[in-house]
């Protein structure tokens, strides 16, 4: 005969799960729940839990935005895509390390990818090239004006052995 599962044993394997995906990471409230839901955790139990977690301190989506947000600026992400990733995943507000910087700070994010991925020689005249440039950090989040100052920049020691 099979065990039947009674409610306090969902409850502690939901506590024991969304502990241990916090141990490894910050998670949303929306990811947590979502792996919680793919583990057959009733609902009731999950809001339960989450809630007391997020009254402990151990779940925050301010925290959680604020980290990944960081995490996808060091790889050169640009404030478009953050903030839809950040949507994805269940957070529907800009964290302050996104709001802080303004559009010289995401142009000059977009030119050190463009020189680092392609170099910085001047691309004026070369539509199909500037048009794959333009593509490229497109993909990766920037704004048209980002995207603009990038693509107009030249350095001027490219091309200089």
């Amino acid at each position: 005969m099979a065990k039947q599962e009674n409610p306090d044993d969902q409850e502690y394997k939901a506590r024991s799960v969304a502990l241990r995906l916090l141990a490894r990471r910050e998670h949303s409230r929306a990811e947590l729940s979502l792996k919680l839901r793919q583990r057959k955790i009733e609902n009731g139990v999950i809001e339960r839990v989450l809630d007391d977690y997020e009254a402990e301190g151990w779940l925050d989506d301010d925290r959680f935005a604020d980290v990944y947000a960081r995490q996808r600026m060091d790889l050169g992400y640009g404030p478009l895509r953050i903030q839809a990733e950040l949507q994805q995943r269940g957070v529907h507000r800009t964290p302050d390390c996104v709001d802080e910087r303004d559009d010289n700070d995401w142009s000059e994010m977009a030119i050190r990818l463009r020189v680092k991925r392609f170099g910085g020689t001047n691309i004026h005249d070369d539509w199909e090239e500037k048009a794959r440039q333009a593509r490229f950090l497109t993909r990766r989040g920037f704004a048209a004006d980002h995207i603009d100052a990038a693509l107009d920049f030249v350095d001027p020691e490219d091309g200089l052995f």
